[in-house]
């Protein structure tokens, strides 16, 4: 039995100290002359193309808009410089490094990404922090703007990189917000919440995770979480 585990990637495994939402803010002037145009608006948890598709709609901008279609690849140039930028809230997630270190030595384990950063993007944040070595593949907001259809798209992009032909019964979500246990639990896959990023435990027990850690920090903890056998001490 192999176990598929899909992590989230912002207040989950890293902080990017705003860096995103910088970038899309610069992107959509850019593009719009609009600034500050996400003030306000609910972004965690939420896919980049969700975010974007209520920005424009809230600002008046036709779906039909061509500078809608070139918004990522602005978002991207301006998600490059921003990224860089030292900031006191950006860092890896304690216990991120050493979980993950952990899952790359089993065999019993296929690690993947489930986000809803465009993948472009993704990359760019987790490179930032050499992390993106651990992820083969994965579902990106890019591929879906409905989070609730990233977890088979997760398992189609598995499947496609070579990897094992899983069940969502088989598939794992971490991540830090109810929509991430959502996305889960539609499909009768397991959430594993973790309270890193603007929701606290008992939000995300009220959403439905089926465990949920104040941070990643305790490795064996969390590889018990994910029903995986922990070698004795003894």
């Amino acid at each position: 039995m192999i176990t598929l585990v899909l992590f989230d990637i912002d207040g989950t495994l890293v902080l990017t100290g705003g860096a995103g939402l910088r970038a899309m803010a610069l992107a959509f002037e850019e593009l719009f002359d609009v600034p500050d145009a996400f003030r306000g608006m609910q972004m965690a948890g939420r896919t980049d193309a969700w975010i974007l598709s209520d920005a424009a709609a809230a600002h008046g901008i036709a779906r039909d808009s061509p500078a809608l279609a070139r918004f990522p690849d602005v978002y991207l140039r301006h998600l490059t410089a921003e990224i860089e930028k030292p900031h006191p809230r950006k860092n890896v997630m304690p216990g991120v490094r050493d979980l993950l270190d952990a899952l790359a030595q089993r065999d019993d384990v296929y690690v993947a990404l489930l986000t809803g950063n465009y993948e472009a993007a993704a990359r760019v944040k987790l490179e930032h922090f050499d992390l993106w070595r651990y992820f083969p593949c994965g579902a990106f907001g890019d591929g879906a703007a409905d989070r609730n259809q990233l977890v088979p798209k997760a398992i189609a992009r598995v499947a496609a990189a070579g990897g094992p032909a899983f069940a969502a019964r088989d598939a794992v979500v971490i991540g830090d917000t109810p929509l991430d246990v959502t996305c889960a639990k539609i499909h009768a896959a397991r959430a594993v919440g973790v309270a890193t990023g603007p929701h606290a435990i008992d939000e995300l027990r009220e959403a439905g995770a089926d465990v949920v850690f104040s941070d990643l920090s305790e490795t064996t903890h969390v590889l018990r979480a994910l029903n995986l056998p922990i070698e004795s001490e003894f």
